[in-house]
């Protein structure tokens, strides 16, 4: 392993060092809580990130609400923007969908998707004029700027439709499948747009197409029903030079070449579900892999195995080159003395390459 002293880079610089393989000279780290984290830890945690100002960059004394789960508070409903209902059970994690708004075809005909310009699928979005405000003064400053595609895709169609009924469809292909998914591509096309017309270096997208041990769908589902509504969203986005960071949860080394071929340049893959050789196989090399670390192993292992297990994710993954980034996210069952860990071994092996 070949040490390398950070010399010259800001954070964008860095950042799009590392996803054009043009030999950044760190590998990018981040560190994401779950509300219930920071609820669990609280005033510990805070300090915790205060020691650590190169991993949590930016990062204000008082600036978290310990308390505030957001929409996510147990034993609570909540209606997104687009008529889905969740119900919570755990405080700060993400609940089951106790109601699909388009269940049945019926309700297709009368059905109103958000103004996702207007709304995220949580609730109000802020204004585009302090957005695009906010986003010039930071370009000014050379801050990596970023955009968000729209309220998810594959998720969307089974958060509207029912997980079962979905799969149905996709076999069946009946019309109404068709009018769906171009509902949804165009409502979050109308945001995309907005972004794109402000001008911004990544486009981030989420879409969690696997389990533990599989895609949700066939290679074959794949290319037929998701693939063209990726391209549709991703193609504008390459064309006005933005990359595409792509998020997706579980198992997807089945259909990684075919989101690389519908324009994703920047891809977050759990280590767990694809297996760090399957990374290696299908996406080393070929697309920036910003690697979600294994998260199921954070609660469990000791300080020196989480050092160990970041120390070989960069040693089987890294490269002089770029290509590799580090992404750890903690619930509240992770232990401080583990979250601790974590930052070390990002500081001591952000500037190691294989």
């Amino acid at each position: 392993m070949r040490h390398i002293h950070p010399i010259s880079m800001n954070e964008r610089e860095n950042y799009l060092a590392t996803v054009e393989f043009r030999g950044p000279e760190w590998i990018p780290c981040n560190i994401g809580f779950l509300p219930g984290t920071w609820k669990r830890h609280r005033k510990a945690l805070e300090d915790l990130v205060l020691r650590h100002p190169l991993i949590f960059r930016g990062f204000k004394e008082g600036s978290v609400n310990y308390d505030d789960m957001g929409h996510w508070n147990s034993g609570e409903r909540f209606t997104d923007t687009w008529g889905v209902v969740w119900y919570h059970v755990i405080d700060g994690i993400y609940g089951q969908i106790a109601k699909h708004p388009i269940d049945d075809w019926g309700k297709l005909a009368t059905y109103l998707p958000p103004d996702t310009t207007r709304f995220t699928e949580d609730g109000p979005r802020e204004d585009w004029a302090i957005t695009r405000h906010n986003v010039e003064t930071a370009r000014r400053a050379g801050a990596l700027m970023w955009g968000e595609g729209g309220n998810r895709f594959f998720e969307r169609l089974h958060f509207l439709r029912g997980f079962q009924k979905l799969m149905i469809d996709f076999l069946r292909d009946p019309p109404e499948l068709h009018k769906l998914i171009d509902l949804v591509i165009s409502a979050n096309m109308r945001v995309v747009e907005k972004w794109l017309g402000i001008g911004v270096d990544v486009m981030s997208f989420q879409d969690d197409l696997g389990t533990q041990v599989s895609c949700m769908v066939s290679p074959r589902t794949f290319r037929r029903h998701l693939k063209p509504g990726y391209v549709r969203m991703f193609g504008p986005c390459r064309e006005a030079g933005s990359h595409i960071a792509f998020h997706s949860d579980g198992h997807i080394l089945e259909v990684v070449g075919d989101l690389i071929d519908a324009g994703v340049t920047v891809i977050n893959p759990q280590i767990r579900a694809n297996t760090s050789e399957g990374i290696a196989k299908t996406m080393k090399g070929q697309i920036c892999v910003n690697l979600d670390l294994d998260r199921q192993l954070f609660p469990f292992a000791t300080p020196s195995g989480i050092r160990e297990h970041v120390k070989a994710a960069v040693i089987r993954l890294g490269s002089r080159d770029g290509g590799l980034m580090l992404s750890a996210e903690c619930g509240p069952d992770v232990p401080l003395e583990n979250i601790e860990a974590l930052c070390r071994a990002f500081a001591e092996f952000r500037t190691y390459s294989g």
